[in-house]
């Protein structure tokens, strides 16, 4: 994937659209509670500012309908952004209207412009190539730094927008160039041991990456709630923990395919609720009592996890070992966590669930690598090529 990137072209006196992910979380009263997503955008908003261009930012935030609605407007991402940098930040408040036109006219060398929600327009997801246009006909130079969203080709402003350019430079931003780094050198070039951790609730949302990283790794590690579905397909007692009865005969199939690299649970951690506070027992693996459900992986399970991390050369990691916002179950995707952070292999957390649980145990900064996109990452680990990508200027 030897894209264009941002050192690639001269920026200066360039118009700039840079489609990021500022898909920020928001409490209710619309306050930002977490600007990962922003600040990891800086290095290429700095980039486009320094080297004497104009910056348009446009991004999604939350689920629309397709309309305005107050509750995802990007103006709180503006605001936040204003007070991250020294340039001036201005906020449209429609996305191709009369306000972002018009502001977008008038900006200087050094400015940014924030054009509201892409989502409150029904092209944006419909593709619409009118639409698009609209966007494209903004800016001289189109950059994709979006990586949260790379697995949404079908969106106007990550394949339709840059396709609208025509000649203009179609570019990576630093974020999706890092994203592309890790989450695709590392796979098809990994330095051995290779280890991939994969927990979260259900199979079927990890199938492909399963089959495709048994072809790929070394070991194959299966926590969380998925586990217990492979415990049922080796007939053992799964009390009343979740499992996906239809995906059993899949999971003897992974089991077979997988005999020598697949590591499952050897034992659970479980509890008669779904609550800290309730009666707990750890027992071997497929053992669970009736009453009882499994929570997080065993403490032996979790040593044993550890160990192998503490052997690996590069890991990868997506989807947390059990119910970890409920303490004590907890405890297994902490000691993922720790034996990440204590390790020299290369280690790459997939986004979501996983990347909240690792900012949240302070190991951010002792792990090679956090993605931003958690579907775009696991769509990467199941071995997609991204048409996001495709569509952007070869080197």
């Amino acid at each position: 994937m030897a894209k264009k990137t941002l050192d690639d072209i001269d920026l200066s006196g360039k118009t700039v659209l840079m489609r990021v992910d500022f898909n920020v979380p928001l409490d209710d009263g619309g306050k930002i509670t977490d600007d990962r997503r922003i600040t990891e955008a800086l290095p290429s908003i700095k980039k486009v500012l320094d080297d004497g261009g104009k910056l348009i930012l446009m991004s999604h935030l939350g689920r629309p309908k397709g309309a305005p609605d107050s509750k995802y407007s990007l103006k709180p991402v503006a605001d936040r952004l204003s007070e991250l940098l020294p340039n001036r930040v201005s906020f449209a408040t429609d996305t191709v209207g009369d306000d972002a036109k018009d502001k977008a006219s008038r900006l200087n060398v050094g400015d940014v412009l924030i054009l509201e929600n892409l989502r409150f327009q029904p092209g944006e997801k419909d593709g619409d190539p009118a639409f698009a246009k609209q966007l494209a006909d903004m800016a001289d130079v189109y950059v994709n730094d979006a990586f949260g969203t790379c697995h949404n080709p079908t969106d106007a402003s990550m394949v339709p927008v840059p396709r609208a350019m025509g000649n203009k430079p179609k570019i990576v931003g630093y974020l999706v160039q890092k994203e592309i780094k890790f989450l695709t050198d590392a796979i098809e070039k990994p330095e051995r041991p290779f280890v991939a951790i994969l927990g979260g609730a259900k199979v079927s949302d990890k199938i492909k990456v399963i089959e495709n990283l048994l072809g790929k790794c070394d070991e194959v590690l299966i926590g969380g709630a998925m586990a217990y579905t492979f415990q049922a397909a080796q007939g053992g007692q799964i009390g009343k923990s979740r499992v996906e009865k239809d995906k059993l005969d899949l999971a003897r199939s992974l089991i077979e395919k997988g005999k020598g690299k697949l590591v499952l649970p050897v034992d659970t951690h479980c509890g008669d609720d779904f609550k800290s506070e309730c009666n707990k027992k750890v027992v071997n693996a497929g053992e669970i009592p009736d009453g009882y459900e499994g929570l997080d992986i065993g403490p032996e399970t979790a040593k044993k996890f550890a160990d192998i991390i503490a052997g690996a050369k590069t890991v990868v990691w997506n989807g947390p070992m059990g119910v970890f916002e409920l303490p004590p179950f907890d405890e297994g995707t902490k000691a993922v966590a720790k034996a990440l952070s204590e390790s020299d292999a290369t280690s790459i957390i997939g986004g979501g669930d996983s990347a909240a649980a690792i900012q949240q145990l302070g190991y951010a900064d002792k792990v090679s690598h956090v993605s931003t996109g958690g579907g775009a990452s696991l769509a990467m680990l199941e071995g997609q090529k991204f048409e996001t990508i495709a569509v952007l200027d070869e080197k």
